[in-house]
């Protein structure tokens, strides 16, 4: 997943799991050429979001282990890891970053979400949880995309 590896570059680099958000900044606009400082903004408020980062007195902490992520050297990433992604996206990201290959995970649970009747959401939470990922952080989105549709 890109946004994994984009948001574990900064912290790698430095070698721990917690910056200031301006090195964080620099580190992915300056350094590295990647975002603009904006952009770089950006990216922590959408990891931020998506639960990668904390913010724990005044600095950036990785909510993962950053030293688990493997940075290609030719890694550049694209524009998309600056918007907001729907909690389908997210565990189907997951997956594919776990092996499994996209269309046939998109088939299960679109399969899944016929036979159990809820939202596309809530099926892929299932589905994760069944192939054994960890996926917590999503069922409260989840849950509320099944309350919303009713």
């Amino acid at each position: 997943m890109s946004l994994r590896v984009a948001v574990a570059a900064p912290f790698v680099q430095h070698g721990t799991d917690r910056l200031q958000e301006n090195a964080v900044v620099v580190a992915l606009s300056l350094d590295r050429d990647w975002f603009s400082p904006d952009q770089a903004k950006r990216l922590i408020d959408v990891a931020t979001r998506e639960g990668l980062v904390a913010r724990e007195d005044g600095e950036l902490v990785a909510t993962f282990d950053p030293t688990d992520v493997r940075i290609p050297e030719e890694f550049t990433p694209d524009e998309d890891v600056l918007r907001e992604r729907s909690a389908f996206e997210r565990v189907l990201d997951a997956l594919v970053a776990e092996g499994a290959e996209k269309h046939e995970a998109v088939g299960a649970i679109n399969g899944l979400q016929g036979e159990l009747g809820v939202t596309i959401e809530a099926a892929a939470v299932v589905y994760a949880r069944r192939q054994g990922l960890d996926v917590d952080e999503l069922v409260p989105v989840a849950r509320s995309a099944l309350i919303e549709e009713r």
